[in-house]
């Protein structure tokens, strides 16, 4: 589905307080906790115009300082041996430095967590979750759309059902897209920070009060009261809430977390040059027919120049990946991770229509993931997209046989759900039979496009190789 996000922009009273969020002499009676670090505030985000892999030095604010020592700081966890940095390490794109589908954590390091970590980088632009019209409208945020023959593809291929579902058609006609983590959930940096902070599976802490007293002893305490006032400590809200938005400027302000300087960012500067066989996967990443990848995951700058190719459009998908058995939630076979309906969020739950739907992830660094999808059942690019193209036309492939010999397909949904999953759009517009999208050697191709989109890219490095 060709789709374009509007990026939210903060108001300029927003950006005014960031811009002063040092308050290096704070009032010793503030009370009033920080703004909310809002995702799409990037006062310091990369410039495209600007040509990538430049060194541009950044002098982080002491509000980013004190966020970078709390995200590298494993005694805020329970079992004091886990940092936000041991699950985002940022040698791995700030994602999982190991191919485990789940991360481990816990007062032992034993428990499973839920999902895939995603990566912190490249945030910076996410709309606040919203649902609403899918409307392709132009703006100086978006490329123009394709042209179409309908608002949006996939409403009118359920309005063209043998057997249409209204409540189907209802939940296509308004889109879920943007916020934080699989499902969405949290709309600010600060919110997605508490949530492993408190998770029994991950960091552990048994209350806010718990991390709070961890932060009291931690030797940067002293920064929070220079910066939020000498009573910081005295409202347990305010001293927790300052804390997490510390760790968003952290993640605002240090280049890192989005560095933009792929070999495709230097590609698009003309800077560097596509292999056949990358410029091959690039035709194929964008053909409709074909991997019809760019439809969901954008891969062309914004029309003004100032935004870099995000690689999603943040909207939500069901996509119905294998169930993984690796997981140990799955041993009951009444869990299901039904994204946008549970269990990590409750508000959609009885919206049927949205039951197994996640966002969709940025393809950026995906080369470097040891594990891929929301589950982790994937551990490389060339099992996902086989996976991609032969769902449908071999599912056999895929997933399990039930006792009588039938397959049982989307098996990681309840049958109820399983008309949510995208059959319309390509390579899963396909019947059981059918050839797949792309074959073998067009799929190595792709693989070798999607290697491009790895940070650190350093131009000349090829031509040296090539020369010895």
């Amino acid at each position: 589905m060709k789709r374009y996000p509007t990026l939210l922009l903060a108001a300029p009273s927003l950006l005014l307080a960031l811009a002063g969020c040092d308050r290096a002499t704070p009032s010793a009676s503030a009370t009033t906790a920080s703004p909310p670090v809002m995702v799409p505030v990037a006062p310091v985000a990369p410039t495209y115009q600007a040509a990538p892999g430049v060194a541009h030095p950044v002098t982080l604010s002491a509000v980013a300082q004190l966020g970078k020592k709390i995200f590298f700081d494993p005694s805020l966890s329970g079992s004091g041996k886990l940092a936000c940095a041991s699950c985002h390490s940022p040698d791995h794109a700030y994602a999982p430095p190991n191919n485990l589908a789940v991360q481990l954590g816990g007062p032992k390091l034993d428990r499973q967590g839920l999902r895939a970590v995603p990566s912190l980088r490249y945030l910076e632009h996410t709309p606040t979750f919203t649902i609403g019209p899918n409307k392709s409208m132009p703006d100086s945020d978006a490329v123009d759309a394709a042209p179409a023959t309908t608002t949006d593809i996939k409403v009118a291929a359920v309005a063209k059902s043998t057997q249409p579902d209204a409540a189907l058609l209802a939940a296509e006609a308004n889109v879920p897209m943007g916020g934080l983590d699989w499902d969405g959930r949290a709309d600010t940096l600060q919110n997605q920070a508490q949530g492993p902070f408190l998770d029994p599976n991950e960091m552990d802490n048994k209350s806010a009060a718990a991390l709070l007293e961890k932060l009291r002893r931690a030797p940067y305490a002293e920064d929070l009261r220079k910066l939020f006032g000498a009573n910081v400590f005295d409202n347990s809200g305010l001293a927790l809430s300052e804390a997490l938005f510390a760790l968003g400027r952290f993640q605002m302000e240090d280049p890192s977390f989005h560095p933009y300087d792929s070999k495709y960012d230097y590609y698009l500067a003309g800077q560097a040059r596509l292999s056949a066989e990358e410029s091959r996967g690039l035709k194929l990443f964008d053909g409709p027919k074909k991997g019809n990848c760019a439809s969901c995951h954008i891969d062309k700058p914004s029309r003004d120049g100032m935004f870099p190719p995000a690689f999603t459009d943040y909207q939500f998908e069901a996509l119905a990946g294998p169930r993984n058995k690796d997981l140990l939630a799955n041993r009951d076979p009444k869990h299901y991770d039904l994204g946008l309906c549970g269990p990590m969020r409750s508000n959609y739950k009885k919206q049927a229509s949205y039951c197994g739907l996640f966002k969709t992830p940025t393809l950026r660094n995906s080369a470097t993931r040891g594990a891929l999808f929301h589950n982790g059942v994937f551990k490389n690019l060339d099992d996902l997209l086989h996976f991609y193209v032969e769902r449908e036309t071999d599912p056999g492939k895929w997933y399990p046989k039930r006792k009588d010999g039938s397959i049982d397909k989307y098996d990681d949904l309840p049958p109820q759900y399983k008309k949510n999953v995208d059959v319309v759009d390509a390579p899963f517009d396909r019947k059981h039979g059918d050839a797949p999208a792309l074959n073998a050697d067009e799929i190595k191709d792709m693989v070798a496009f999607l290697k491009t989109l790895n940070d650190g890219y350093q131009p000349g490095a090829e031509q040296s190789v090539n020369s010895k």
